[in-house]
């Protein structure tokens, strides 16, 4: 199933997980996603290696375990930077063969020890070809606080649009945690004509070092609320993780109430926060 039919009907609430390491059993994976079922979600998305980590064939694995042991509609994450026009037609090719039809369309990122390859310098340009190669459903990656590389918002916003006009059904946000933030950003994607729904991405906070990890790749800001959660329980894990989720649900539960498309719940694979966080929104997930 096509997921750009869900959004018409309800206020869509997803997932994410990726593969494995190399060291790690992919059952560990396996055994997440038969918890995560049980929360019934309208689709997960797995990540996809951008080029050199090997986990491209398990990431294709998890999906079709989703789509077929699961019985959730899988997305799959194709960055471009690193792949050639004919790596990229396999991969569709393969994605027929599973019956997988939702793609996350990204450029991925620019890793310094591996040479980019020149077939797509952008997301727009995969979109434009995968909707050259299939009828396949394509979502596009989006920046509430403006891509890292992005000289500013407007330039952001302008380029977002090219993703939208190239073929986009609609979009997935980067994470953030100041929800005024998110709502600037939608205000100016409609005065750019960019009409297309757009999920809020979500991730709880499970321990300080993770947050800054992303925060340094993606560059959210952190408001002060969210500041004063970190110092307060950085030395107590349990404590830091019991409070990531209620500032999640916060969070989520203010984004519903000011209808947003969706929600995008970045799970790190740790179906217990998932959990939480499913049980305290659900019943506000409501039908269109």
């Amino acid at each position: 199933m096509k997921l750009r039919n869900i959004f018409d009907k309800k206020t869509v609430f997803s997932f994410e997980v990726f593969p494995p390491k190399k060291t790690s059993n992919i059952n560990t994976v396996y055994r997440t996603l038969e918890e995560l079922e049980g929360l019934t979600p309208d689709f997960i998305s797995v990540t996809f290696s951008a080029g050199g980590s090997g986990n491209s064939a398990l990431a294709l694995d998890i999906a079709s375990k989703i789509k077929e042991g699961n019985k959730v509609e899988p997305m799959i994450h194709l960055p471009c930077i690193n792949y050639s026009k004919a790596e990229i037609e396999n991969v569709l090719s393969e994605l027929d063969t599973r019956g997988i039809e939702n793609i996350l369309a990204l450029r991925g990122d620019i890793n310094p020890d591996i040479p980019p390859k020149n077939d797509f310098k952008y997301a727009s340009d995969l979109i434009s070809f995968i909707k050259e190669h299939g009828d396949y459903d394509i979502a596009g990656a989006c920046y509430p606080e403006a891509h890292i590389e992005a000289t500013d918002m407007v330039e952001d916003i302008l380029n977002l649009k090219k993703k939208v006009d190239a073929g986009a059904d609609h979009l997935i946000s980067q994470l953030f945690f100041d929800n005024d933030m998110f709502y600037k950003f939608r205000e100016k994607t409609q005065l750019a004509g960019i009409n297309v729904p757009i999920e809020a991405g979500i991730m709880p906070i499970m321990n300080k070092s993770q947050i800054e990890r992303m925060v340094s790749m993606c560059g959210a800001s952190l408001p002060q609320k969210f500041v004063k959660v970190m110092q307060r329980f950085e030395h107590n894990p349990e404590a830091l993780r019991d409070a990531g989720i209620a500032y999640a649900i916060d969070q989520i539960v203010d984004l519903l109430a000011n209808g947003v498309d969706g929600i995008h719940l970045y799970t790190m694979n740790n179906s217990y926060v998932a959990k939480k966080i499913s049980d305290a929104v659900g019943s506000l997930i409501n039908k269109k």
